[in-house]
């Protein structure tokens, strides 16, 4: 089945600054939502806000209507909500079935943060973010206490501690290019991104020669950036 532009790689997610500051501040209220391109290629992002069921179709009464494309049944699938699990429940509604992460839906299937969900040609990204009110452990050693960051942060400061992991003291880095390459991002949002984790580190003030790496070595001791430095 031929996919549009709005495709399973990059076209629910944020392609610049503006659609990324939205999705940062939908993050912040701690609700599951949906990120969606519509026919014009506007990002439009629809929360599952109090309620246990969000109805997707092409139906104009579905929470997130998709009524420019023609292989959406009218009542296709929804996501539901039971305590803090989110599932998605196709149970033969639709006529063209629903994927997730590029496989097929059978009946009912439990949902992550960042999955990538298929009505018909349409894309859309399932965000579920983590409670951001607990800080990690602080680890003896770290004068401060190391930040809660939104799952995204936490994606964007592993790719950018890869080339490090392993203790190399010449390494450095990932660049805002390959860390983009890697989460299918663009670099301005990467940038966006770390302007804000360099402020929940605290080395925005450092030299900007130095903030990258500062940010890195400092992640990688606190267990936020993948195996701790030796």
């Amino acid at each position: 089945m031929p996919i549009d532009h709005r495709d399973e790689l990059d076209g629910p997610r944020p392609a610049n600054a503006v659609e990324l500051q939205a999705v940062i501040y939908e993050e912040r209220k701690g609700v599951a939502f949906l990120q969606v391109r519509d026919a014009s290629g506007e990002l439009r992002i629809v929360s599952l806000g109090d309620r246990e069921r969000l109805v997707i179709g092409r139906n104009p009464a579905a929470h997130l209507c998709i009524d420019w494309d023609g292989e959406v049944s009218g009542l296709h699938a929804q996501v539901e909500r039971a305590a803090s699990e989110y599932t998605l429940d196709d149970a033969g509604l639709s006529r063209n079935g629903s994927f997730v992460n590029g496989e097929r839906l059978h009946g009912r299937r439990r949902l992550h943060d960042g999955d990538m969900l298929r009505f018909g040609r349409t894309a859309v990204a399932i965000r579920i973010p983590q409670a951001t009110g607990t800080a990690a452990t602080i680890l003896a050693g770290d004068a401060w206490t190391a930040p809660a960051l939104s799952s995204q942060q936490r994606k964007v400061l592993t790719a950018l501690c890869r080339p490090m992991i392993d203790g190399d003291p010449t390494a450095t880095p990932a660049t805002n290019q390959e860390i983009a390459d890697e989460l299918f991002l663009s670099v301005e949002a990467i940038k966006v991104h770390l302007r804000a984790l360099f402020e929940k580190f605290d080395v925005a003030e450092l030299a900007q020669n130095r903030k990258r790496r500062a940010l890195a070595s400092r992640a990688l001791r606190s267990g936020l950036g993948g195996r701790r430095e030796g």
